[in-house]
């Protein structure tokens, strides 16, 4: 609406100053010059244009924030309202209920609604919003603890990645003094609860573990995790409820500049170039309105390769940090949006893939990723129960639509939007890797070794 506002406002009293003149040459110019400026999308017979889409006030909503204020959901004949929820159970809810068209999402909201852990619901996502973006940040009182722990460089500053082990000597104090010690996540199904758990497991820290009748997650727990909305971490460590968390941005952030903690590692760290986010709606939704759901899609991708445009990120920052969005200040946002991460005040370190939009694939829903989250659910015991192989792979084949995904892509091709090598050529599977702070190998194909090549955690025997 605001491109085709903007071509009438200057067309319309031209093209009648210059019939008024009777030029006729100057009548073909402006047919061509409007020619030139409309728009290259080829747009589908939308089913539903009036559309409501949630997210948290966190940076990797980003795609949704860009697709609305630069005009990409319009040129697909969109009209999107994009509203913040008040937390991830409100996100879910509402799209369930149909309260909302789609949402920004934890990546394993979908997954647990379909594999059966918490409110089940049948949802699908063919679009994901980024990879990496989160950080786990501790108090300062536990930093001045760790930080004799942690190896330090010629330069006199901490190395990093900083493992959890740099952490347990604090964890056995506390104990000492009779006191549990409380960290903080998103949600139980969020990344931020299997990062924060990797992370502590790799270094023999017990994170604790669920049952069909104990969802709380704290069984045999070193670390006592609990459910913290992402915007009221910082005030939460502040008050000392928690004394550490793992977030996305911008409140590891936030926690550094108002003095209150350091961020030790980030996911990029636990797992480099990880799935963050995703873009859900429900299967019935995308069932009644096919071509709604590729053109949101199309748009969608279109605002990750914009961000991922370096020139683009200081003006991401200035939309982000608009109240409506995540509200946050500017020079908050950019301190990790820009290519940079601080973390003790004064460490800032170069990390240009800390927020990652559309480079590496980021913007397609492998399987292979989802059945990272279904994993690590079974691992800590929300699947309660062992699952053959080739459970892992059918359970995500219903929820990640890489279908959509390419159909929208082959458009954004045939317009010139993206360039057709952008289009991953794959079974929705990335090749095994190590890539992760203690080298355990994935191979999403053998999700079962996977889950038993973990000291810490479910052990499950090939199930048939």
């Amino acid at each position: 609406m605001k491109s085709l506002l903007k071509k009438t406002t200057w067309i319309l009293p031209v093209a009648a100053l210059l019939i008024a003149c009777g030029g006729k040459e100057k009548k073909n110019a402006i047919a061509e010059n409007t020619a030139t400026q409309t728009s290259k999308t080829k747009t589908l017979a939308i089913e539903k244009p009036q559309l409501t889409f949630g997210f948290i006030k966190l940076t990797d909503m980003a795609p949704l924030a860009i697709a609305k204020e630069k005009g990409f959901f319009e040129d697909e004949g969109l009209f999107v309202s994009v509203e913040a929820q008040s937390n991830w159970k409100n996100v879910l809810d509402r799209v369930i209920d149909g309260q909302l068209d789609g949402s920004h999402m934890l990546a394993g909201q979908p997954i647990a609604a379909g594999a059966g852990f918490g409110r089940q619901a049948k949802l699908v996502t063919a679009f994901s919003m980024d990879l990496n973006g989160n950080g786990i940040t501790v108090s300062n009182d536990v930093w001045s603890k760790m930080k004799p722990n942690v190896p330090k460089g010629a330069d006199g500053k901490p190395v990093h990645p900083i493992k959890a082990e740099a952490l347990r000597p604090v964890i056995d104090e506390y104990k000492t003094n009779g006191n549990a010690f409380k960290m903080g996540m998103v949600f139980p199904v969020s990344t931020h609860n299997y990062e924060i758990r990797y992370w502590l497991a790799a270094a023999g820290i017990h994170p604790g573990m669920y049952t069909a009748d104990n969802v709380q997650g704290q069984i045999d727990a070193e670390v006592l995790l609990s459910v913290t909305p992402p915007p009221q971490m910082p005030a939460t460590l502040e008050a000392g409820t928690i004394y550490g968390y793992c977030v996305g941005e911008p409140w590891n952030q936030q926690a550094v500049f108002k003095g209150i903690g350091v961020p030790v590692v980030t996911n990029y760290d636990i797992w480099k170039n990880n799935p963050e986010k995703v873009f859900v709606m429900t299967e019935k939704f995308v069932e009644d309105n096919p071509n709604t759901a590729i053109a949101v899609t199309k748009a969608l991708i279109r605002a990750g390769k914009w961000l991922d445009e370096p020139s683009n990120r200081a003006e991401a920052v200035k939309i982000l940090s608009m109240s409506q969005y995540v509200g946050a200040p500017e020079e908050v946002l950019a301190n990790s949006m820009t290519g940079t991460f601080e973390f003790e005040k004064g460490d800032k370190r170069e990390m240009p893939d800390f927020n990652v939009f559309y480079k590496y694939n980021a913007t397609y829903p492998f399987y292979s990723d989802g059945i990272w989250f279904l994993t690590q659910m079974r691992r800590w015991g929300q699947i309660p129960e062992a699952k053959p192989a080739d459970w892992y792979a059918n359970t995500i084949k219903d929820i990640y639509r890489p279908d959509i995904w390419t159909k929208a892509a082959k458009l954004l091709v045939e317009e010139g939007n993206i360039p057709a090598v952008d289009i991953p050529t794959t079974d929705g599977f990335k090749p095994a890797t190590t890539d992760f702070i203690d080298g355990t190998m994935y191979d999403a194909k053998d999700p079962i070794a996977y889950i038993n090549s973990f000291k810490i955690g479910n052990k499950d025997k090939a199930v048939q």
